[in-house]
Formats: C-alpha cells, sequence, structure tokens
C-alpha cells in the first residue's frame, strides 16, 4: 500500500549565509568553500597523528593536535549557519574535541555529539549535513580517526510513499557523498553510528547508505561485465546504467526494504548475529535472504501496478515511478549480486561473494541463466519466480530452524549452500564433521570452516580476471566519477 509522503516543516534544502569574515557562503557548493576546505586539511593532517583506536599518543604531537582541532572547531562555527536542522548536534561537536583536548587527546569520547546527530528526522530530499567524527568505516579504514563528511539526502517522494506505507524504517538514511576526508577514499559506502568512538553504546537511531556510491560502482562494473560476456541488456536495464540519478533511486528502494528485513521475518534469534562467532556462510544467507526478499516485494509491487495499469486504472505520478523503479531494483539484486559480489574481496570468508556465487549458480542450475558459445543470456520470463524460490528456500531454512540448535540450524544452512555451490575438495564440513566435533562446543564447528570453503567456479576465476581492474576502479569512486 503506498500513502501520500509529507516531508518535515521548515527545513531549507537551499541556504546562504554570511560569515563573520563578510565571506557568502551557500549550502548548494559549501564543498568547495574556504572553510570546509580548510576543516578538511586539518582533520586530513590530524589523522597523521592519531593510532588506531584515535587517540593522539606521542606527548610531543600535543600541541599541534591541539592546533589542528582548533582550526577544525573554527570552521564548523563558520559552516554551522547552513545547517541550521544540525544546530543540537554542531553545538555540541566543539564541546567533545574540547573534552578531547582536556582530557589529554586520549581514546576520543564523542557520545554526546553523536547522540545529538539526528538526520532520520530530516529526510527530505537535497538536504545536507556537515559530519564530523572519530570513526572507522567499514570496508574501508579500520582506524578510528577524525573523518569530515559533506552529505546529501537522497529521499525521492515514492520513496517517501513507500516508507509511510507497507516499509516503513524510520531508521533507514539514505545519501550522496559530497566530499570527504580519506576514511571514505575507499569502498566504504555506509555511514553507520556504531563506528564512532564512543564511552558507551547508546540506543542507535538512524543508520545511512551512499546510495549515490552504490549507483556509481554498479553501473562502472554491470556495463563491463555486460561486455565482457556479451550479455544483451534489456531496455530499461540499460537506461538504468546510462543514468546516475535513476540507479541511485533504484538502490534507494532496495536498500529501505533490504535494511528493514534484518528485524522481520522467521528469525531463529539474533538476525544480525551480533558479537557472535559463526561459520561465514551463515552471513551468506543472512544478507542474500534480505536481498531477496527485497527482490520479493520488488516483484509484487511491479506485478500488483502493473495489473491495475493493464486494467485501465489512472496511476499516479508516485505509482508510476514506483512501477518502474521496482523492476529496476530486480536487474539491480541480480546483477550487482552476480557481477560485482562474487568477485570483489579476498577469499576469506568473503559471505558476501558467496552469496553472488549462490545467486547465480542457483539460476544456471535451473536454465534460467545460459552461458554458452562464451555468452551470457537470461530467460527473462522466468528469472523472478526463479529467484523468489531460492528467497523461499533460505525462508524456510529460517522458519525451521527456530525449533533447531543452533548447531544443527548451521549444519542445515551448510547442506543448502553446499547443493548449490560446490565445496572447497578439502573441506571437512563436506566430508562430515568428526564425532567429536559434533560433540563439543560451536566453536569447534567454526575452526574447521575453511577461509575458501566454497572456492570460485571456473567462470567467475575467468570473470574476476578480466574485471579485478574494473572492480579496482571502483574505490572512493562517487556520482560525477561514474
Amino acid at each position: 500500500m503506498l500513502m501520500s509522503a509529507s516531508a518535515p516543516a521548515s527545513v531549507d534544502v537551499t541556504r546562504t549565509v554570511v560569515d563573520a569574515e563578510g565571506r557568502t557562503l551557500e549550502v548548494e557548493t559549501v564543498e568547495r568553500s574556504a572553510p570546509w576546505l580548510t576543516l578538511k586539511e586539518s582533520a586530513t593532517a590530524l589523522q597523521a597523528l592519531q593510532a588506531k583506536d584515535g587517540s593522539i599518543p606521542d606527548p610531543s604531537d600535543h600541541a599541534a593536535a591541539a592546533e589542528h582541532i582548533d582550526t577544525i572547531v573554527a570552521a564548523i562555527a563558520h559552516l554551522a549557519p547552513l545547517f541550521p536542522h544540525d544546530a543540537a548536534y554542531l553545538d555540541a561537536l566543539p564541546r567533545d574535541f574540547a573534552n578531547w583536548v582536556d582530557t589529554g587527546l586520549g581514546v576520543p569520547d564523542f557520545l554526546d555529539s553523536l547522540v545529538a546527530f539526528q538526520p532520520q528526522e530530516h529526510r527530505v530530499d537535497g538536504i545536507r549535513h556537515l559530519v564530523v567524527f572519530p570513526m572507522y568505516t567499514q570496508n574501508g579504514s579500520p582506524d578510528r580517526h577524525v573523518e569530515a563528511l559533506i552529505v546529501e539526502t537522497i529521499w525521492p517522494e515514492f520513496v517517501a510513499a513507500l516508507e509511510a506505507g507497507d516499509y516503513g524504517n524510520r531508521l533507514f538514511v539514505s545519501l550522496r557523498l559530497v566530499d570527504f576526508t580519506s576514511g571514505y577514499d575507499t569502498n566504504s559506502a555506509v555511514l553507520f553510528p556504531e563506528t564512532v568512538a564512543m564511552r558507551e553504546i547508546p540506543s542507535f537511531t538512524w543508520g545511512a547508505i551512499f546510495q549515490d556510491r552504490e549507483a556509481a560502482r554498479y553501473r562502472r562494473v554491470v556495463q563491463a561485465a555486460a561486455e565482457i560476456t556479451k550479455l544483451e541488456l534489456p531496455d530499461d536495464a540499460a537506461a538504468m546504467l546510462a543514468d546516475q540519478r535513476l540507479t541511485e533511486q533504484t538502490f534507494v528502494m532496495w536498500d529501505i526494504i533490504h535494511d528493514r528485513t534484518h528485524m522481520r521475518g522467521d528469525l531463529p534469534f539474533d538476525p544480525f548475529m551480533i558479537k557472535q562467532r559463526m561459520p561465514f556462510f551463515l552471513y551468506s544467507l543472512e544478507e542474500m535472504r534480505c536481498d531477496l526478499t527485497a527482490f520479493r516485494e520488488s516483484v509484487k509491487i511491479e506485478r500488483a501496478l502493473a495489473a491495475r495499469d493493464a486494467a485501465g486504472e489512472d496511476l499516479s505520478d508516485v505509482e508510476r515511478q514506483t512501477l518502474m523503479t521496482a523492476k529496476l531494483v530486480q536487474y539491480a539484486v541480480i546483477f550487482d549480486r552476480i557481477f560485482r559480489f562474487a568477485i570483489t574481496g579476498g577469499r576469506v570468508r568473503n559471505y558476501d561473494g558467496l552469496g553472488g556465487q549462490l545467486l547465480f549458480a542457483w539460476l544456471h542450475q535451473r536454465h534460467v541463466i545460459e552461458w554458452r558459445d562464451v555468452e551470457l543470456s537470461f530467460d527473462w520470463d522466468r528469472v523472478a519466480d526463479a529467484v523468489v524460490e531460492l528467497g523461499d528456500a533460505i525462508d524456510e531454512l529460517y522458519w525451521k530452524s527456530i525449533d533447531r540448535p543452533k548447531t544443527v540450524h548451521w549444519l542445515e544452512a551448510y547442506r543448502l549452500v553446499s547443493s548449490v555451490v560446490t565445496p572447497n575438495p578439502a573441506s571437512v564440513w563436506a566430508e562430515g564433521l568428526p564425532r567429536e566435533v559434533l560433540a563439543g562446543p560451536p566453536k569447534g564447528y567454526t575452526d574447521l570452516v575453511m577461509d575458501d570453503e566454497f572456492p570460485l567456479s571456473m567462470f567467475f576465476e575467468a570473470l574476476n580476471k578480466k574485471m579485478a581492474d574494473v572492480i579496482a576502479s571502483t574505490a572512493g569512486i562517487r556520482a560525477t566519477d561514474a
């Protein structure tokens, strides 16, 4: 069910101010302003003095660090009037920096400013935020260094309608990277509060994904993969590759449904498997469950709206946008999983890579994908139902596992994956775990999972050789690079 979306009131997406030095600053071009460039430069210089945990351990560096922090705080003061919706956060940020200096530049604690930052309250298309935190970046820098970003919200009307209807997700924030320090000059495409240095863990109220980066990576990788595999793309899939904004909006729809799925469904217990040490293929199945739920829901939305359209019902502009995007989500899930996820990253417990291998093999074994005469093709009339069938198999595994011991769930999950993707020939799991391991604690099960329990197939080995440079080129990508 789609509902009309209402945007928060009193939000100024386009804002101009004159700072104390008489400079005119515009939020739409803030990434080119002197205060931002100074802030970015000082944050970068400060990073060089920080240890992995964010502290500045060498007392001889403290004077320089304090000077960099003073510059950062002054720049924040200049820029803050451009972001009145973040006033509480930008007021708290200098206090956290001052406390860090006053307490000797040990491990930083930015809990107070983090709690004050509430971007989910301002989901308005085009609204910008200035973000500065000591943090690590997922799939990027492992060091909790001070990072600075300018970001812009992506929130088209049809997504607002989805979120206001059957796909509510109050925590989800969709962003575009405008400019950033080195922690985001990487593969990282998320901004999560749990990555920030803080003294205690609060209740998290938001999580952000950079759909512009996901879209730009997708467009570059899929275009190259389609050329290499001689895949003839459907017209609407090809049109998406040619349009960055359309691809961004497609990823917003995919991600808002994916994200909410982690907490919904027949879950064995903890859908995120937080702080649990378990075989990496369990993470593969959880991520695939969420992606395939997004796929299934997009099929449902597309078919319902298409039926109404075919019956002569007058669809609204929002509904027509939703109808088009629902189909594009299906292409995005398939192509991103197969062409990028499957061959991105190393082979050490690569759970996202395994998910891509699983989807490809599932479709190939059902002759929905064919690799013949050195050309890749899809039976598009059968694709949707075949992908939904894989999602149903994972859902059934979860449903049954509620009544099973944890290790039995692990064994059944392995049976599902290994029935589709061929295990490593040296696998102890494939051969059958020894009785003493089966009778022992879960740690013994996990210890016997090989780093590369499910090696790449010959198809993906060959594709990886041809695609490696393309995938490597997407690190740090932004919309303007696509």
